[in-house]
């Protein structure tokens, strides 16, 4: 498929602008997994440079939304139901820890954070637009990692966010599936908040068990090349 369109310039870096573009046409479907991404095409695309769309794709493969083969060059990252729920299985444990964690090791600045953020759910998740989902989302996790306070813990899901950023979206599409969502998370929020180590921990392994088996229905269903 077509990229959305020439990219407009801002004071960010450029290259930072045709990273945002590429990564935004991968989670939106317009180009599919297992397509190929073609330099040229994208610079007519973009309006910029080879260089500036290699350095964009170089940073793309480390979120691991492109792979680089040797025969094909760029394609967008096609991955199987048994890689999805491999992602899945870690995700859900390590976000238990950070649950566990938050309810330990929290400053009541944070906490107090957490609790403002529940109250922006129905506004900015229920009623909201895809954006303002994921940047409430966003917010979430990053309240619930700095009230964990492990740096280590923090740059492992951070990577791990990347490679299934594509799930995400498509939870954030289905209205059906934010409705649950809200539930999981705020049962999530309300543990933490009691500082109940196993309640938050238990929460927060439940809302990515959950989230896994969903990935890999709509994966399958939108992208016929992920199946095994």
């Amino acid at each position: 498929m077509a990229a959305t369109s020439i990219i407009e310039r801002t004071a960010a870096p450029l290259r930072q602008q045709v990273v945002k573009l590429i990564r935004e046409d991968i989670l939106n479907g317009n180009f599919s997994a297992g397509e190929r991404l073609v330099e040229g095409t994208l610079c007519d695309a973009y309006g910029v440079s080879r260089t500036v769309v290699r350095e964009a794709l170089r940073q793309l493969e480390t979120e691991h939304l492109i792979r680089m083969l040797p025969s094909k060059g760029p394609i967008v990252a096609v991955l199987t139901a048994s890689e999805i729920r491999a992602l899945y299985v870690v995700r859900a444990s390590l976000e238990g820890l950070m649950g566990q964690l938050f309810a330990l090791n929290a400053s009541d600045a944070t906490a107090a954070a957490l609790a403002a953020l529940r109250d922006r759910i129905e506004p900015d998740y229920r009623h909201g637009s895809i954006a303002s989902r994921e940047e409430w989302k966003a917010d979430f996790y990053r309240l619930l990692l700095q009230g964990a306070g492990n740096e280590v813990l923090i740059e492992v899901l951070h990577s791990i966010h990347a490679r299934i950023a594509i799930f995400r979206r498509f939870a954030f599409v289905d209205e059906s599936r934010v409705a649950v969502s809200i539930d999981e998370v705020s049962t999530i929020i309300d543990a933490a908040l009691r500082r109940d180590p196993k309640a938050t921990s238990d929460a927060c392994a439940h809302h990515i068990v959950h989230a896994g088996e969903l990935a890999i229905i709509e994966y399958e269903k939108r992208t016929p090349a992920g199946r095994e």
